[in-house]
């Protein structure tokens, strides 16, 4: 217990993807580091677990593409100092209707951050995929270099362990129930479930699905970061088609942006199996969750495999079932802002990643880590994430 009884220059609050990050990244810059997390480590009860997310860097709004683009190279540095892989590059291909507004703005983006873009026709992109897809008619796809699997409970377990080499102490089963600033001291005081104290300089709350509730016993605000059950789902490829949609035989990952709109990856952490969730959910509260999905989703879904993957994917049903969350903000935007108030800088609430920010892990913990250590972080757009956004429009930007 002697460990936990120091003044720690930041407290980070929840050991997802994106407080695992942010405890490595300022743990390597020599801040003295704890990380906090509610459940064990590696659970699967919020939205870091299971086999595989996508990284892409096709976006209607620039500056993710950018945050895309940074996070790829993070992703490969933090590879290089762990020693063993964690992302698994691939082409990326986006098909929907040729009038799609994501389509067009997600061309226009790739062009102003110069990211290689290719439009292809419906023809071209049966042609480039050998018939894995098969796109409806007056549809187009384009496709870049930028894509890729991020293995999410073995890149979450690559940065804590890397937080731990820097020096970060560690600890889960520590559910935080508040925070508050002493003002005598000025130190941040952070309140467990099981009546324990930690003191620290800064903290981040990197809390998922929970943000809005303590952020609301915290700060007396409420932020619209509303949680969504969401279900992926694996499918089996056809017997003898099984290597057509494998990285190594060029299967990229991918999105249809039709009704429903669909994503996937490449066959790779189940052999002969293929991730092909819908990208929508239902709304609910962390404890009150279903686990299982609507069934005219999952209607709708088998129809769109039958339609688009050239009958090489049984559309019966899908042989294993996921569940995770989303926490969801109305303009999709992510929410990375000081908390102000009583707090000023000192507490910085990193949340809201709606269904996109597991691949911008890597570098929404360097922004993290430079905003507590310095009050100001370079090259990420931070003026579309603050909390002010919803206090004259709850839609936000």
């Amino acid at each position: 217990m002697e460990k936990y009884n120091q003044l720690f220059d930041v407290i980070v609050i929840g050991a997802g993807v994106m407080g695992s990050s942010t405890a490595y990244q300022t743990a390597r810059r020599g801040l003295k580091t704890l990380l906090l997390e509610q459940f064990d480590f590696l659970h699967p009860r919020g939205s870091s677990h299971g086999e595989s997310r996508t990284i892409r860097a096709t976006y209607k709004k620039d500056y993710y593409c950018s945050m895309a683009l940074e996070s790829s190279r993070l992703w490969e540095e933090a590879e290089a100092e762990i020693g063993y892989k964690v992302y698994f590059k691939t082409s990326h291909l986006d098909m929907g209707p040729s009038d799609s507004e994501f389509l067009q703005e997600a061309i226009a983006s790739c062009q102003t951050n110069s990211i290689p873009v290719r439009v292809l026709d419906r023809s071209e992109v049966f042609e480039e995929f050998s018939g894995k897809f098969q796109p409806p008619e007056g549809w187009i796809g384009m496709v870049t270099p930028q894509g890729g699997v991020i293995k999410a409970t073995k890149a979450v377990a690559m940065f804590q362990t890397l937080g731990v080499q820097s020096g970060a102490v560690l600890k889960d089963n520590t559910e935080v129930v508040d925070i508050k600033k002493d003002q005598s001291t000025g130190e941040i005081v952070v309140f467990t479930r099981a009546d324990e104290k930690f003191r620290a300089k800064k903290c981040v709350i990197t809390v998922g699905a929970w943000t809005r509730r303590l952020i609301k016993t915290v700060r007396g605000i409420t932020l619209p970061i509303q949680p969504v059950e969401i279900a992926a789902y694996y499918w089996k490829i056809k017997n003898g088609h099984e290597d057509k949609f494998t990285i190594e035989n060029g299967f990229p990952t991918f999105g249809s942006h039709g009704d429903p709109h669909i994503y996937g990856t490449p066959s790779l952490e189940f052999p002969g199996l293929i991730k092909i969730p819908i990208d929508e959910g239902g709304a609910c509260e962390p404890e009150e969750r279903t686990w299982a999905a609507p069934p005219d989703m999952l209607d709708s879904l088998r129809e769109c495999i039958r339609e688009r993957f050239g009958g090489l994917v049984d559309s019966n049903g899908p042989v294993i079932t996921q569940s995770c969350m989303y926490s969801v903000t109305p303009d999709k935007d992510y929410v990375i802002d000081f908390l102000g108030g009583e707090f000023g800088e000192d507490a910085l609430v990193a949340g809201g990643f709606s269904g996109h920010g597991f691949k911008m892990a890597p570098v929404v913990g360097r922004v993290a880590a430079e905003l507590v250590a310095s009050g100001t972080a370079e090259g990420v757009a931070l003026t579309h994430f603050r909390i002010a956004r919803f206090e004259k429009n709850l839609r936000g930007n």
